[in-house]
């Protein structure tokens, strides 16, 4: 059954006008439309206002290309563990991007963990909050949305390397995006420290020592899970390297560094 998703946060976190969010985008991303290939983006998912412009500088240096896999944390709750929306559309404010089925059906085809699952992607913003800026720059957009609760590392790198086959057998370039914020409320000398330490982990492409990491510390990373999937597929897919393009957090906004949520935006290649 092919299932319409409307936006669950557009007016919230971003801009619901197609030409005020447009111009929004354009303003974060200084109008630059990047030419690096990436393997995969990690990008944060608050409100724009606060994270906009840490994930914008990253999809502003790279070429979007038409399919693009995004894997973000499941806050809602709902839903199975690995969700996969196989089919249907987005409705969103700049138009509808339709799912890539051929791509969604190989990865559940493939993957003993993912399943196709709706109730999952309803009102989760961690994947939605990407689109506009993929759109952005890339009018012909599909995506396949996956949304990952809390699995073990072992199902993080069995998908992993599962849509790493799949992009390698897709016969077009593919993007992944991981969907990440990185600690939260904590103050800000404690998240910097944190998240420095998720951050060496990223940069040393060691999923396995990002899960671990981030578990023994108890960092409130939300998309580690995501992330790791996303290293793991980019390791497999010939990766050698990540770049941190910018990290801040909600304080260089808003002034109050007594409770900050971090971010932070990679592109790997």
């Amino acid at each position: 059954m092919s299932m319409t998703r409307d936006p669950a946060v557009a007016g919230k976190f971003y801009e619901a006008n197609p030409a005020l969010l447009s111009r929004e985008i354009e303003i974060m991303t200084g109008g630059r439309h990047g030419t690096e290939r990436a393997t995969a983006v990690i990008a944060p998912h608050a409100g724009y206002i606060y994270s906009g412009a840490v994930a914008a500088r990253a999809y502003a240096r790279i070429a979007v290309p038409e399919t693009v896999v995004i894997m973000g944390p499941n806050h809602t709750g709902l839903g199975a563990p690995a969700a996969v929306m196989d089919s249907g559309l987005w409705r969103m404010p700049l138009g509808n991007v339709p799912i890539a089925s051929d791509i969604a059906d190989q990865l559940i085809a493939t993957s003993k963990f993912l399943r196709a699952d709706y109730q999952a992607h309803l009102y989760e913003h961690s994947l939605e909050v990407q689109v506009p800026f993929l759109q952005y720059f890339q009018p012909d957009l599909e995506i396949v949305p996956v949304c990952l609760g809390h699995i073990p590392f072992e199902a993080c790198q069995e998908i992993g390397n599962v849509l790493a086959t799949v992009i390698q057998n897709a016969g077009r370039p593919v993007l992944m995006v991981a969907s990440t914020d990185m600690t939260h409320y904590e103050p800000q000398e404690r998240a910097n420290a944190l998240d420095r330490l998720a951050i060496e982990k990223i940069l040393a492409m060691d999923a396995a020592g990002l899960y671990t990491t981030v578990v023994a510390n108890n960092i409130s990373m939300c998309g580690f899970i995501p992330t790791a999937a996303t290293l793991v597929a980019s390791s497999a897919l010939g990766a050698t390297g990540a770049d941190l393009v910018q990290y801040a957090t909600s304080g260089d906004v808003s002034g109050d560094y007594s409770q900050v949520v971090g971010y932070a935006s990679f592109i790997i290649s």
